[in-house]
């Protein structure tokens, strides 16, 4: 991103930074020698390094095991590394106590693959929770909710169930939950893993939306027919080693 831009959290937009020349952007996600290990013999990671700078979209893929999931766990603070050092948002995750996760993870949108949706909540309820978690007042939550809805163009659906919408629609509202708070960085396990291409492909032209507006993004997926056709950054494990880096010419 241009080191003269910021987001600016009152519109969908950039700002500009006066004095760009001494602002040195940093990154949003660092990993430093990386390895998780999972009893006495499975490492889901070994030693994986990269960063991620602001208004990145990169993809991390890789077969069933690769260390995908384990990755973006350590990113949401679901785990923890059993040696190097990550950063998230310019924070050190090894300093976070438990009485601080929370505040790391309202910095990070989550969207799964089974959507974890409220049942027994409206789309709208669903959307709200992180906000009403945050304490944000009754009128911005209307105010956001909607427009999170509108952005993923579900704005007509507020009122319903989540049981009531396609599968599809249902990812759908699970993104609005996620960008509801306008985190600086969004991270997703296999968003599209239960649709067809035709929906895979609105799904992740939307994550590039976010992207284009300064939101870091990271994607595991092994859609490997998506992944090529975005041209973004592609972090490929195998067996939990990074063995490729690749970055698209411009």
């Amino acid at each position: 991103m241009d080191p003269g831009l910021r987001r600016d959290d009152d519109v969908v937009g950039f700002a500009r930074i006066p004095n760009p020349e001494s602002r040195i952007p940093a990154s949003m996600i660092t990993f430093d020698k990386v390895s998780k290990r999972y009893g006495p013999n499975h490492e889901a990671l070994t030693e994986v390094s990269f960063e991620i700078g602001a208004g990145e979209m990169v993809f991390v893929t890789g077969h069933s095991g690769a260390g995908k999931s384990t990755l973006l766990k350590l990113i949401g603070l679901v785990e923890r590394p059993t040696r190097g050092q990550i950063a998230v948002n310019h924070r050190q995750l090894a300093r976070v106590k438990r009485r601080g996760i929370p505040d790391v993870r309202r910095g990070i949108g989550m969207v799964f693959q089974d959507h974890r949706l409220l049942t027994d909540r409206t789309v709208f309820d669903n959307i709200a929770l992180p906000l009403i978690i945050a304490g944000t007042t009754r009128e911005d939550i209307g105010k956001r909710v909607r427009a999170a809805l509108d952005k993923v163009g579900l704005l007509a659906k507020e009122k319903e169930s989540p049981q009531t919408l396609s599968a599809g629609e249902q990812q759908r509202v699970g993104i609005a939950r996620a960008i509801v708070a306008k985190p600086p960085v969004i991270i997703a396990d296999e968003p599209t893993g239960n649709l067809d291409p035709q929906l895979s492909a609105e799904i992740m032209h939307l994550f590039a939306e976010f992207g284009a507006v300064g939101t870091t993004v990271l994607i595991a997926s092994h859609d490997l027919n998506i992944v090529k056709r975005l041209n973004k950054r592609v972090l490929v494990l195998d067996h939990g080693k990074l063995i490729d880096d690749f970055r698209p010419s411009a």
